[in-house]
C-alpha cells in the first residue's frame, strides 16, 4: 500500500505538470463553461459521438463534438482523438494533433483536483481522502490520463531523435501514475449526485474508463521481453496479463462509455497480437461473442467487420474471410486510411491462396497508400513479384526476371525509417534481403514465404492442408533448384537451410512431427 501512496503523489504533489509548459499560463486562458454543458450532458454527447463513430458517420460525430471542444471535458476529448487518429493513420499533421491533445490537457489540469501544500503533505502520510473530488474532477483525472497517453505516444513518432523516446517513457510514466488516482478513486470513493440512477451512470462511465486504462497497461507492458518487464517494475509499473485481461473483460462487460473501445482491445489481443507474436490458443469463443453483439449494434462498423475477417482466418474459412474483408474495405469511403488495415489482411490472404495478381494489387496500394513503413511495403511488394515469377514457371530451368523487382529493392533501404531513435527490426531484416538480392544477381529463395513464416502465418497451415500443401511444392521445387544450380554462392548453405526451415515448419503445422524433425 505503501508504494501505491507513493505513486500517487508523484501526481498529485505538482500543480503544473512538468512536461507540459503550455500548462503554465492556464490562468490566462478563457475556458469558461456553458451552464447547460454540464458532465452528464457531456457524457451523453460522448456517447452519441461514439455511436456515430463506430457506424461510420464520421463527420456527424466531429461535428457533434467540435462546436464545445474548448469548454467541455469529453467533446475537448473526442476532438483530440480525432486529431489523434488522423495523425496516426497518415503520419501527417502530427503538430495539429499535438496542438488539440495539449488544450485538452490544459481543460484537464484545470478542472482536476488540486491539492494545497498543506494537503500534500498530508498526504505523504495517510490514504488521500477521495470523497472530497467532486464528480468533475474525477472524470478531469481520467481523461487527463487517457489524454497524456495519446500525447506520449505522438511524441515518439513525431521525430527520429533519441530525446524523443526519453521525454515520451516520461510522459507514458505520468499517464500511469494518473491511472493509478485513477484506479484508487475507482476502489474508495462514494459517488456524489442528486439521485442514485446519475451517480451511478456516472460511476459507471469512469469505471468502463479505469478498466480500459490499467487493463491495457497491464496488458501490454506484459507483453514486453522480461528484462524490460522487470525494469518497468522496479520503477512502479505492473505487468499482470491476467489481471489486465479481466479488467478489460469487465469493461466489456458493463455498459460503461468506454466498453467499445474494451471490447475492440480484447479483439486486438486474441486475434492479433496473440497470432502474431505465439503460438498460444486465442479465446475464439469469446471473439465470438463479442462481434455477435457489436455487429447487431454496428452492423456496418468497419473495425467489427474487419475482426470478424480476422475471426474467419483464424478459424481456416479463407473464403468467408475474404468476404468480411471486402465488407470492412467497401462500409465507408470518407476515411481511406482505414483501408489500410484491409489491404494488409488480404495481400497475405490472397498470398496462402496463390492468388499472386491480388496479392500484387494489395501490396501496390500499400505502397502507394501508406506511410507506415514504406521499406517493409516495397519489399513486400518485390517479394509477391518474385514469387508469382516463380509459381508460373514450368519447370526449374525457366526464368523471366521482372525489371520492377530490381527497382524495388533498390528503394527498400532508402524508405528505412527511425521510431524514438530507434531502427524498426523487421525494417532492418528486409535492407540485408534487399543486398542480399543484389549479391545472388537479382535472386532471392522464397521471400514471400520466408515472410510468411516471421509474421507467424504457418498456423493458418493446421486448418488447410491443401494450403500447406501448395507451399510445401514452391519450397520443394526451390531446393531442387538449389541442388542443381552450378553456382557455388557464398549464400548457398545459408539458402539451403531456410528451405529445410520452412518445410520443417509447415510439417510441424501439418502435424507431422517426424517429417518436421527430418
Amino acid at each position: 500500500m505503501a508504494g501505491i501512496e507513493a505513486s500517487l503523489d508523484v501526481t498529485d504533489n505538482s500543480d503544473s505538470d512538468e512536461f507540459y509548459d503550455a500548462f503554465s499560463d492556464i490562468e490566462d486562458q478563457d475556458f469558461s463553461c456553458d451552464n447547460d454543458m454540464d458532465l452528464k450532458t457531456s457524457l451523453q454527447d460522448a456517447g452519441r459521438a461514439i455511436d456515430y463513430f463506430f457506424n461510420n458517420q464520421f463527420e456527424d460525430a466531429r461535428n457533434l463534438l467540435h462546436p464545445f471542444a474548448h469548454k467541455s471535458l469529453y467533446h475537448s476529448m473526442g476532438n483530440a482523438v480525432f486529431a489523434f487518429l488522423e495523425a496516426v493513420l497518415t503520419f501527417e499533421d502530427i503538430e495539429r494533433a499535438s496542438t488539440e491533445l495539449k488544450k485538452c490537457l490544459e481543460l484537464c489540469q484545470m478542472l482536476r483536483k488540486r491539492s494545497t501544500l498543506t494537503e500534500s503533505i498530508g498526504n505523504t502520510f495517510k490514504r488521500k481522502n477521495f470523497n472530497q473530488f467532486t464528480d468533475l474532477e474525477c472524470h478531469a483525472e481520467l481523461c487527463m490520463a487517457e489524454a497524456l497517453l495519446m500525447n506520449a505516444l505522438l511524441t515518439f513518432i513525431e521525430d527520429e531523435n533519441l530525446s524523443s523516446l526519453i521525454r515520451g517513457s516520461l510522459k507514458v510514466r505520468q499517464c500511469y501514475n494518473s491511472f493509478r488516482v485513477c484506479e484508487q478513486i475507482m476502489k474508495h470513493r462514494i459517488w456524489e449526485s442528486q439521485n442514485d440512477s446519475e451517480s451511478t451512470n456516472l460511476q459507471m462511465h469512469f469505471n468502463s474508463g479505469v478498466h480500459m486504462g490499467i487493463g491495457t497497461f497491464n496488458l501490454m507492458i506484459s507483453l514486453l521481453p522480461g528484462r524490460i518487464v522487470k525494469i518497468l517494475q522496479f520503477i512502479g509499473f505492473t505487468a499482470n496479463k491476467t489481471a489486465g485481461l479481466n479488467m478489460l473483460l469487465t469493461g466489456h462487460r458493463e455498459n460503461g462509455l468506454r466498453q467499445v473501445l474494451c471490447s475492440l482491445t480484447l479483439l486486438g489481443y486474441h486475434l492479433m497480437v496473440v497470432s502474431m507474436i505465439s503460438d498460444r490458443n486465442r479465446n475464439v469463443q469469446l471473439c465470438e461473442d463479442i462481434l455477435a453483439t457489436q455487429l447487431a449494434k454496428y452492423p456496418k462498423g468497419l473495425w467489427f467487420l474487419f475482426f470478424k475477417g480476422r475471426l474467419e482466418l483464424i478459424k481456416g474459412n479463407l473464403v468467408e474471410s475474404e468476404l468480411w474483408y471486402q465488407k470492412s474495405l467497401h462500409s465507408q469511403q470518407i476515411w481511406p486510411q482505414f483501408h489500410l488495415l484491409s489491404f494488409w489482411e488480404l495481400l497475405w490472404l490472397n498470398s496462402l491462396l496463390g492468388k499472386w495478381s491480388e496479392a500484387e494489387l494489395y501490396a501496390t496500394y500499400l505502397l502507394q497508400k501508406s506511410k507506415w513503413s514504406r521499406t517493409i511495403y516495397a519489399y513486400q511488394l518485390a517479394a509477391v513479384k518474385i514469387t508469382a515469377v516463380k509459381a508460373k514457371r514450368k519447370s526449374i530451368y525457366d526464368s523471366h526476371p521482372d525489371a520492377s523487382v530490381d527497382a524495388l529493392m533498390l528503394e527498400v533501404p532508402t524508405f528505412k525509417q527511425r521510431i524514438a531513435g530507434k531502427s524498426l527490426p523487421m525494417e532492418k531484416f528486409m535492407i540485408k534481403r534487399a543486398e542480399r538480392y543484389g549479391c545472388q544477381n537479382g535472386n532471392l529463395v522464397l521471400p514471400l514465404i520466408e515472410l510468411m513464416y516471421l509474421w507467424n502465418l504457418f498456423k493458418f497451415f493446421s486448418r488447410k492442408c491443401n494450403i500447406a500443401d501448395n507451399i510445401l511444392r514452391m519450397i520443394d521445387m526451390e531446393l531442387t533448384s538449389l541442388s542443381q544450380s552450378q553456382s557455388d554462392s557464398h549464400y548457398s548453405a545459408d539458402n539451403r537451410a531456410l528451405c529445410l526451415l520452412l518445410r520443417g515448419s509447415c510439417y510441424r503445422q501439418m502435424s507431422m512431427p517426424s517429417l518436421a524433425l527430418q
